[in-house]
């Protein structure tokens, strides 16, 4: 099968872990276990969220006072290097020396005008407490927003409208190799105003919405979204909690799910399914087997079977 799997920033940077390297690197071993299996038996095009560590570098960029903050476009490519090179590493070890592994820096196209860049509803970096975000948001102008106990940094994000190195990725999978690629969400481009060109974006792309941009374009048999939860719930945080193990886009879109979270993925999925009939999963990383066969996650189809 040819898949397309979207792997959530917090697997590879836990939510109560600090962003040290090893710990990234320890979380990526983890989910590199679980890729390999999956991508020894398949065509697939790994994507993956950054969210923690673009964040960090935006910290980082922002401690230095000798020139300006780097603008995200810059942060978002510096941060799918990073997140890419240890991925391929870890999947490369794991696999045949004669699979070849291909991580790519993805600009992906957004409109200018998108209403998104007037509204930042992205959240990135770590988690706060009330009064550290009071500090931040004094000191470096930035939105910050509640997020669960906390709160955390929110920027645009703008809706993926085209990838423009697409043809490479078909080209590397066509010829049998695992492509990592649109980290992130993939580094946000927008037209010159002449029409000369592209140029970045100050923005934070959506992953799983570009994941499934990706997807639909490959044709992809299944996307998977793995994510820190098993599935997708109802009355998430309340007595009456419970899971979706089967749902179709119009079923799911008659509920309602938090903006930061999943109401992306839901998105995402249901984007999938309508535009090629084929099936998209949600769940947990350790489930990643059972999700590609249909009897873990959320599963949606275009009917119930």
């Amino acid at each position: 099968m040819k898949l397309v799997v979207a792997l959530g920033g917090n697997a590879l940077l836990r939510r109560s872990q600090l962003p040290s390297a090893g710990n990234q690197l320890a979380n990526v071993r983890i989910a590199a276990d679980q890729l390999a299996r999956v991508a020894a038996a398949h065509d697939m095009v790994l994507t993956h969220g950054n969210g923690p560590q673009v964040g960090l570098l935006a910290l980082q960029s922002a401690a230095y006072t000798a020139v300006d903050s780097y603008p995200l476009d810059v942060l978002d490519a510096e941060s799918e290097g990073m997140l890419g090179y240890l991925l391929e590493q870890e999947l490369a070890n794991r696999l045949p020396a004669s699979r070849a592994v291909a991580s790519l820096l993805t600009r992906v196209e957004v409109d200018p005008d998108d209403p998104a860049f007037r509204t930042p509803t992205k959240p990135i970096g770590p988690v706060y407490t009330r009064r550290q975000a009071d500090d931040v948001q004094a000191s470096r102008q930035w939105t910050m927003v509640a997020e669960g106990s906390g709160w955390r940094r929110v920027v645009a994000s703008p809706k993926p409208l085209r990838v423009p190195g697409l043809d490479a990725i078909r080209w590397l999978l066509e010829h049998g190799a695992l492509v990592i690629a649109a980290g992130g969400g993939g580094i946000p481009v927008v037209r010159r105003t002449d029409g000369s060109g592209l140029q970045g974006a100050e923005a934070v792309i959506d992953k799983d919405l570009c994941s499934a941009l990706i997807a639909t374009e490959l044709r992809a048999d299944v996307l998977v979204i793995a994510t820190d939860v098993d599935a997708v719930y109802l009355d998430w945080g309340l007595p009456t909690q419970r899971a979706l193990r089967h749902a179709t886009p119009e079923a799911l879109e008659m509920h309602r799910f938090a903006a930061g979270s999943m109401l992306p993925k839901v998105q995402a999925a249901c984007g999938f399914v309508r535009a090629t009939g084929h099936r998209a999963a949600i769940g947990a990383l350790e489930d990643i087997e059972a999700l590609l066969a249909g009897t873990a996650g959320t599963q949606i189809t275009r009917s119930l079977p």
